[in-house]
């Protein structure tokens, strides 16, 4: 059995899924696109029952996957370099969507228009979450299936975007059998995954949260997930865009996103595969960022000033080297 896990959250769901499958089928291996906490890797070794892929819509690569049980938990617009169009990109949904040969199998989240099974907030989806309620930095809440409802489950990751991951991994797995009192057992057991919200530093006076969020859609999520958290405290970010092309594709939303933040620190665009696109750089982006407090600004003239004005609370966003770099944001804030 394939159980596949396409588009943005995928990390989150295809990692949470794993863990479920592991912790209730011994004979699941999962490939993962990111390192789950519980097993420090990105690969979680069993046997080949059943197998959890996280699928890549990127290079559409995910067309030479053949899954039993999908999911899709967004169709927003990315990667145009590759597809030109959000519409193209929708249209791919549609044909992955094709290769599953059950439509009982397939998941979507309830603002996708691909026929499924349906999962989110909304009473009328097969699968839905109630009575959220924030507890530290986790979360308790109700899961509603087609005919059975679970109270007081815990969601260890905090935000209700890694609540709606959590809830889709658990209606894949309970659709398959895994018995739910196992399920809900290992979601409060469930660490997280590396560079998904990850606290690097948790006390009353300070807190430093990274995050792999490199899509407007993204740092959203997270600013709504600190700002939940923290509704007193402000709110520095530092962010290093990621592409030239998707720096350019959503200019006006990054812009919008990044306008959030009370303190933004812009570093330059991490070029990955590509060759600069004359007039797109973060200056030209910084201009179109409303904050009060911003600037663009290197690691090292980052560093010095959050070791002169350290934040309450500080988050570092980006898919590109500023992973490599959290270690020393870290020990500026010590």
């Amino acid at each position: 059995m394939r159980l596949t896990v396409p588009i943005d959250g995928k990390t989150t769901t295809s990692a949470i899924l794993g863990h479920l499958m592991k912790e209730g089928v011994s004979e699941a291996t999962s490939f993962l696109g990111g390192i789950a906490e519980n097993y420090n890797s990105n690969l979680i070794l069993g046997a080949d029952k059943v197998t959890v892929v996280e699928a890549d819509e990127f290079d559409r690569s995910f067309f030479s996957l053949s899954p039993n049980v999908a999911c899709i938990t967004s169709t927003d617009a990315d990667h145009l370099d590759i597809y030109k169009s959000a519409k193209a990109l929708e249209d791919s949904f549609y044909s992955f969507a094709g290769l599953v040969p059950l439509k009982e199998n397939l998941f979507v989240h309830e603002d996708v228009a691909i026929p499924g099974i349906s999962y989110g907030e909304r009473a009328s989806s097969d699968y839905f979450i109630s009575d959220l309620k924030v507890v530290s930095s986790q979360t308790l809440g109700t899961i509603h299936t087609p005919v059975e409802t679970f109270e007081q489950v815990l969601f260890p990751m905090p935000g209700k975007h890694n609540v709606l991951n959590a809830l889709v991994a658990f209606a894949m797995a309970y659709s398959q059998g895994v018995p739910a009192n196992d399920l809900i057992k290992a979601l409060s057991e469930f660490k997280g995954i590396a560079r998904r919200f990850s606290y690097e530093i948790n006390t009353p006076e300070r807190v430093y949260i990274d995050d792999y969020a490199h899509h407007p859609t993204a740092i959203n999520a997270v600013y709504n997930t600190l700002r939940a958290q923290y509704p007193n405290k402000k709110i520095t970010a530092i962010f290093q865009p990621h592409l030239y092309s998707r720096t350019q594709d959503f200019a006006h939303e990054f812009a919008a996103s990044l306008s959030l933040f009370d303190t933004l620190f812009l570093l330059d665009i991490y070029p990955a595969r590509e060759l600069p696109i004359a007039g797109v750089t973060s200056d030209w982006l910084l201009g179109m960022i409303s904050s009060k407090k911003k600037s663009k600004a290197t690691v090292a003239e980052v560093l010095k000033s959050l070791k002169e004005n350290p934040p309450e609370v500080l988050v570092s966003l980006g898919a590109g080297d500023i992973g490599k770099q959290v270690v020393h944001f870290k020990e500026a804030l010590l």
